[in-house]
């Protein structure tokens, strides 16, 4: 007899039965606790090596990208980055001087002056504009379609049809003067009004309405999108409680778009960066000094092969990027903060 049969036999010899069936009972409970562990472990195992596989797919998928992005991003970014400290040879090291070089450009501060001023006075006009539009077109039982597609329509038209007829009207001799001229009862030969539109002091503020009337039609849509999100629960208990429309639009409307402010703010900086192609066609490659861009500047260093001031010029808007990007993720930080510490 071994050890388990002389183990098993023990409680029987002592004559009780009851202490055996408890054994007996604890024994199963110990084994299926055992082969429960055992299962648990196998399944465990099981699902670990699904996700590898799955992730050694997912991987396999993605190197074609990963590559392109290497060769064509990182590795020309590195690159420039290396060129903005060297000579125009690309040999000898520099250290700053390129950076104050490009500084002391006054072709540079001009365009990046511009820029800022441009950010500045267009992005919140922008914003506004776009957002009272959407408050303006949003019905939930679809009445708004007309409107929306209206204002949405500036979107499908190409910038250089755009501005054709921008041109048309703002030009020397175009309709606006006529319609001037005619106002005031002017001849064609004592013409009152003779001005170049584009071409003048007037060409920034012709510059942020072509660019408004072109791109508030995008941010209409991020702004809907938005304001679908939100509960309508939510304004009918407000209506209930006996809140007016301006109490609904600052206490769920606003926090509720929170997030889609975000979206629209980074969109709208990055969408800015391309009104180069509406000056572009206003006014060519030398336009009025108010509408001339940090695009203008990189087109011409383009054609004198400057690499150069390119290199370091690229640096500098970056560096500006990214200075933007920590102060907008420190503020947004920080107002999380106070709206839990409230």
């Amino acid at each position: 007899m071994n050890d388990r049969e002389q183990t098993e036999e023990e409680p029987l010899r002592s004559g009780n039965r009851a202490g055996y069936a408890g054994w007996r009972r604890g024994n199963r409970r110990r084994q299926a606790k055992g082969r429960s562990w055992h299962s648990r472990n196998w399944r465990r195992r099981k699902k670990s090596g699904i996700r590898r596989r799955q992730a050694r797919a997912a991987w396999f998928f993605l190197a074609p990208s990963l590559a392109g992005v290497v060769v064509f991003t990182a590795v020309p970014f590195v690159d420039v980055v290396r060129r903005s400290f060297l000579d125009a040879m690309g040999r000898t090291g520099v250290g700053l001087a390129n950076y104050a070089a490009v500084c002391g450009n006054i072709a540079f501060r001009l365009a990046a002056s511009n820029t800022v001023r441009f950010l500045t006075v267009c992005l919140p006009l922008l914003m506004f504009t776009s957002f009272a539009l959407a408050l303006l077109v949003f019905r939930r039982d679809g009445k708004g379609n007309l409107y929306k597609t209206t204002l949405v329509l500036p979107m499908v038209i190409p910038v250089a049809a755009m501005v054709l007829v921008w041109k048309i009207v703002f030009c020397q001799d175009g309709l606006l003067n006529e319609l001037l001229n005619w106002l005031v009862g002017a001849t064609q030969v004592t013409k009152l009004w003779d001005n170049d539109w584009v071409n003048s002091s007037t060409a920034f503020p012709i510059l942020i309405v072509t660019y408004i009337w072109k791109n508030a039609g995008y941010d209409l849509l991020l702004w809907l999108a938005g304001l679908a999100s939100i509960s309508e629960s939510l304004y009918d208990a407000a209506r209930v409680d006996g809140a007016g429309a301006w109490e609904r639009l600052c206490y769920i409307t606003l926090p509720g778009l929170s997030g889609t402010f975000g979206l629209v703010l980074i969109l709208s900086v990055v969408n800015s960066f391309r009104v180069y192609r509406e000056a572009y066609l206003l006014a060519g490659s030398y336009p009025d000094m108010s509408i001339y861009m940090i695009p203008h500047l990189f087109s011409h260093w383009f054609l004198t092969l400057d690499v150069q001031n390119m290199c370091t010029g690229s640096m500098l808007l970056v560096t500006a990027a990214l200075a933007i990007a920590a102060t907008a993720g420190f503020a947004r930080v920080v107002f999380r903060r106070l709206g839990r510490s409230r």
